[in-house]
């Protein structure tokens, strides 16, 4: 019989199964109640019960783990010192969507060396969480493929379905399941239609293929998620985070009987991926808020502890410490000082 599938497949090679790994790298008690605690907050402040503003900072992407560690001690501490004032959340995305090619994130290639290692890039992706989470700081990052929760979600607060994953039906059905408070951008267009589309999808019950704990496939039958939200990351046309704008979504969320606030990311279109304008848009909205308004209830920042970018090399000789390998951030100190200024 002539062959008919896996044509293009070079090789299937096999991956640890999430209750394995679960039992490698466990969730302790101290970071149980971290995550927990951190959903509990995130909550409260979509739904208006905690007045405190929600700030997602961190690198564009986590590349290695001193640094990433590094930043979160000094997160920690800022939020030891500020938490009456805000909510920090440590951003850890460890995939990176990509429109064409490029470096897919830590669990996809953990050595920056395509060498496709992904159950290397699971295992490190899950010690890093179990870190941060010791460290005592909830973590929020972008979920692409749909096995991914499985191995990973029991130590995230917070999650983001990006721009161009917003409008699959996978992903919204995906949402639906998701143990964590769970934002939608808006289309790379700037429409806002999708992300409101997508938070009442995901709100209903669903049912889809996934795996379960033992990494066997699965029906996956969903109680839909309540506490889906706008994330505005600006479009083609320019920015999305003043004042008009965020009105603007606050009237289309009350016509589609949505009762979360709004999160405004200050990368991507709103910066016109220049990280150097990403006060711009953070201080806005620091002034929409001192003006009274209370839609726009988080922010986002990609930040880590040196501003701007540098080229991956899989020489770890070669990158400097605390720099990102994806798109500029700014670094720590700009961070602190636009962290504070929101805080008081």
């Amino acid at each position: 019989m002539e062959r008919t599938d896996n044509l293009n497949i070079r090789e299937l090679k096999p991956l640890v199964a999430p209750a394995n790994l679960k039992r490698e790298i466990p969730l302790s008690d101290a970071c149980a109640s971290v995550v927990s605690e951190g959903r509990r907050m995130v909550q409260d402040i979509l739904v208006g019960d905690d007045p405190r503003p929600l700030v997602i900072t961190g690198p564009c992407s986590l590349h290695e783990r001193d640094a990433s560690l590094e930043y979160a001690r000094r997160l920690k501490a800022l939020q030891d010192e500020l938490g009456d004032s805000v909510l920090l959340v440590m951003r850890a995305y460890f995939e990176k969507p990509r429109t064409t090619i490029g470096w897919k994130g830590l669990l996809y290639d953990p050595g920056l060396d395509e060498g496709d290692d992904i159950d290397r890039g699971i295992h490190l992706s899950r010690r890093i969480l179990c870190d941060i989470a010791e460290i005592g700081l909830p973590t929020a990052t972008e979920i692409l493929d749909p096995i991914v929760p499985q191995f990973l979600c029991d130590l995230v607060s917070w999650a983001a379905i990006g721009a161009r994953t917003a409008e699959s039906q996978i992903h919204r059905q995906m949402a639906s399941g998701l143990s964590m408070p769970t934002g939608f951008k808006n289309a790379t267009d700037g429409n806002l239609t999708t992300s409101i589309e997508a938070i009442g999808a995901a709100l209903s019950p669903h049912a889809f293929l996934g795996i379960n704990h033992e990494g066997k496939a699965s029906i996956a039958l969903t109680r839909g998620n309540p506490y889906g939200h706008v994330v505005l990351r600006g479009g083609k046309d320019g920015p999305n985070y003043q004042s008009e704008y965020v009105a603007f979504v606050e009237v289309l969320l009350a016509k589609a009987g949505i009762a979360t606030g709004v999160i405004v990311d200050c990368s991507h279109d709103n910066s016109g991926k220049d990280h150097t304008r990403q006060r711009e848009a953070f201080l806005d909205v620091v002034e929409q808020r001192r003006a009274g308004s209370r839609t726009a209830v988080g922010l986002m920042l990609e930040s880590f502890l040196e501003p701007g970018r540098q080229n991956i090399s899989p020489r770890p000789e070669d990158l400097r410490y605390g720099l990102s390998v994806t798109d500029a951030c700014i670094g720590w100190d700009e961070t602190e000082e636009l962290i504070r200024e929101l805080a008081q």
